[in-house]
């Protein structure tokens, strides 16, 4: 990820609807001041004077207790810890709960070039949306050689060697009424260091195509917006290979898994060969995995009910060959 600035903070708000009802109030010049972590920080220790530990490369988040504390050292004409507070050049200072800074406050901004945004938002909400945004924008990232597809809520990240049909397959899957997240490249992002998001290297050109035989197509054209998204949570790793004769597949759901980014998730693998449906059985396994989301998982029923066949077998076996059985068949 490139350097990440006050000024893409507002415009990634702007791409999010005004999610965090950001606006610019002073410090316009330190726009393009770095944001450097996605940590914040509230700044009321440090308006006593305390600065051990103090976090100035954070965003700094003003709200209610700590503005009515900046008025009490104003109205006494106290600014040491306020001017020494910006002489740590925070990222942003942003005020919440629709408060505003004084003039004075204003113009130190102005002339440490530190940006001031307010939003009317309360401070849990701001706070929680701030921190999803953040937790996406720094989140450690890769990218591989794939198709990402959504299959019934579940996104199966397609992987397998150049020319074994992964775009072949996902076209067909969304001629199926699924939707294409990317084809050829995926970026993938490890979210608050526990799940993955998945989109295109390129937004401008994840919903295209390329079709050996045929060329580039343009998915949304072609199928319409409902047929793509921008970015999916990835659920499912699957991979297709060439068929290998020589080679053990997995026949009874034994559970492979594949790690990106310090994040584990399921995994199966495909082999390709004449007269194998393998979109339908991208579905079945998409269908299988919710399922097992929701606590059901059929091998292990399977096994359950083997093993309960079994011992019945084994019961029935040991009772008809007793030797306290008679000729008759009777207990003698």
């Amino acid at each position: 990820m490139g350097e990440f600035t006050v000024l893409d903070l507002l415009d990634l708000d702007l791409k999010e609807h005004n999610y965090l009802q950001l606006t610019c109030l002073a410090g316009r010049s330190g726009l393009s001041r770095a944001i450097s972590n996605a940590k914040i920080s509230r700044p009321g220790l440090a308006f006593t004077g305390y600065f051990v530990d103090f976090s100035g490369s954070s965003i700094q988040l003003v709200g209610r207790s700590e503005q009515s504390y900046i008025d009490e050292l104003e109205k006494k004409n106290q600014y040491e810890a306020i001017e020494r507070f910006f002489g740590y050049h925070p990222p942003c200072i942003i005020f919440i709960g629709g408060y505003r800074p004084s003039e004075h406050f204003k113009e130190l901004a102005e002339k440490t070039a530190t940006s001031i945004l307010v939003t009317p938002l309360e401070s849990s909400i701001f706070s929680r949306r701030l921190y999803s945004m953040l937790d996406e924008v720094f989140a450690e990232e890769m990218t591989i050689h794939g198709v990402l597809v959504e299959v019934y809520g579940i996104g199966v990240l397609i992987t397998g060697d150049s020319g074994v049909g992964k775009s072949e397959t996902a076209l067909e899957l969304i001629e199926r009424g699924h939707r294409l997240i990317s084809d050829d490249t995926v970026k993938i992002r490890n979210v608050s260091g526990n799940y993955l998001v998945g989109m295109g290297e390129n937004p401008l050109l994840a919903h295209h195509m390329e079709i050996r035989g045929i060329g580039i197509i343009n998915l949304t054209n072609l199928f319409g917006v409902g047929a793509i998204r921008e970015k999916k949570q990835i659920q499912l790793a699957v991979h297709l290979e060439a068929w290998d004769s020589s080679r053990e597949y997995d026949r009874i759901g034994d559970s492979l898994t594949e790690t990106y980014l310090g994040v584990t998730i399921p995994k199966i693998v495909l082999p390709v060969k004449p007269g194998r449906n393998v979109p339908l059985l991208i579905e079945t396994a998409a269908r299988n995995e919710r399922l097992k989301k929701l606590g059901y998982y059929s091998s292990k029923e399977f096994d359950q009910s083997v093993l309960k066949w079994l011992e019945s077998e084994a019961a029935r076996k040991m009772y008809f060959n007793s030797d306290d059985i008679g000729e008759d068949g009777f207990d003698q």
